[in-house]
């Protein structure tokens, strides 16, 4: 038991170092290339690097290679599927490169009162994020990954055989990764959540779940706590579309390679929400609010709700680490929740 904890341990570990050195290089290297844009929420409108998505990818990546050259070179018997590792790991590298692309579609100008160079975001089309987000999906695809048999909350179990590696996988990635882009704009908002949905599956994965599970899960959430320090208020870097392709594909494929669909769904319910109060408006809606000299935001569409944050903003004046600390707590009551459903053998 020790030896199998040591096995999740040092890739977890490994995976949080190099996120740090990772994403400390695409700081300065971004705000250096001028990858950057101006923080609007706040009175300085300081200018931070956006697009350091890729620290986090990159140090996943590097965390699940750590336990599959274990594995490779005898150090100890193999208990996760490496086939199944090295297509979530190409799967996430494949759709962060998407979300890159979209971080670095950028038109730079020279920032009035400095010669700091600042970029105005422009981003890749909106029916161009979902054809190019399916890149993601195809490495699980190709190794017909999870079980065909899911249990649906409230519905019980369906037997999906084919349809589920063909036809379910791809639609989840896909969903995942374009319906956790929508929640954000706010220091360590998505970040957190993230973490705290990932925290969330590794418990699951620990009480319920199997091994593959608690290794993918363990990974992701030592990533996602390192990569969170850097964008929690005052944020020192916008994490970016690569951050948000990749997490949402990385969650959906950690649910699932390690059989957690229908827990997962209840974890995930906080952004299907997002989606469906987005679609209101036909995904023409933003997250941020119009500043206050107080330091809360005033709601960009008075009482007309398009997205959790709409939602905090009515609420009362709200500031910036305040909306992002009431999602964090949106996403631990749906976490309680789901357990609490498992309790009652619901899911």
């Amino acid at each position: 038991m020790f030896h199998t904890y040591l096995t999740i341990l040092i890739p977890a570990l490994v995976s949080a170092i190099i996120t740090i050195i990772a994403t400390r290089f695409l700081m300065e290297y971004m705000h250096f290339s001028g990858i950057t844009l101006v923080d609007h929420n706040k009175k300085g409108k300081p200018v931070i690097p956006t697009g350091v998505g890729f620290g986090i990818a990159f140090g996943f990546s590097v965390g699940l290679l750590t336990y599959i050259f274990g594995s490779s070179f005898g150090l100890y018997s193999p208990v996760a599927p490496v086939q199944e590792l090295f297509g979530i790991i190409t799967g996430v590298l494949l759709i962060t490169i998407v979300g890159f692309i979209d971080d670095i579609n950028i038109r730079i100008s020279k920032a009035k009162d400095s010669s700091s160079k600042v970029g105005s975001w422009t981003g890749l089309k909106q029916w161009q994020k979902p054809i190019l987000t399916f890149m993601g999906a195809i490495p699980l695809m190709a190794i017909n990954a999870g079980v065909s048999l899911v249990r649906i909350p409230l519905i019980g179990n369906i037997a999906l055989s084919i349809y589920y590696p063909l036809v379910v996988v791809p639609l989840a990635i896909m969903f995942g990764a374009n319906a956790f882009n929508l929640l954000g704009g706010f220091d360590g908002i998505a970040t957190g959540t993230g973490t705290i949905a990932t925290f969330a599956l590794l418990l699951y994965s620990l009480i319920y779940g199997t091994y593959t599970g608690v290794l993918i899960s363990s990974i992701l959430l030592a990533s996602m706590i390192v990569f969170t320090a850097f964008n929690i208020y005052p944020a020192k870097m916008v994490p970016g579309d690569s951050f948000t392709y990749f997490f949402g594909a990385a969650i959906i494929a950690d649910m699932i390679i390690g059989n957690m669909e229908s827990f997962g769904i209840i974890i995930f319910m906080p952004w299907i929400i997002e989606f469906i109060l987005h679609l209101r408006k036909k995904f023409h809606s933003s997250d941020l609010g119009t500043l206050r000299s107080d330091g809360s935001f005033k709601p960009p569409y008075g009482k007309r709700i398009y997205s959790w944050t709409h939602v905090f903003m009515n609420l009362r004046h709200m500031k910036e680490w305040e909306i992002s600390a009431s999602m964090w707590i949106v996403e631990i009551l749906f976490m309680l929740l789901a357990f609490g459903m498992k309790s009652l053998a619901l899911l």
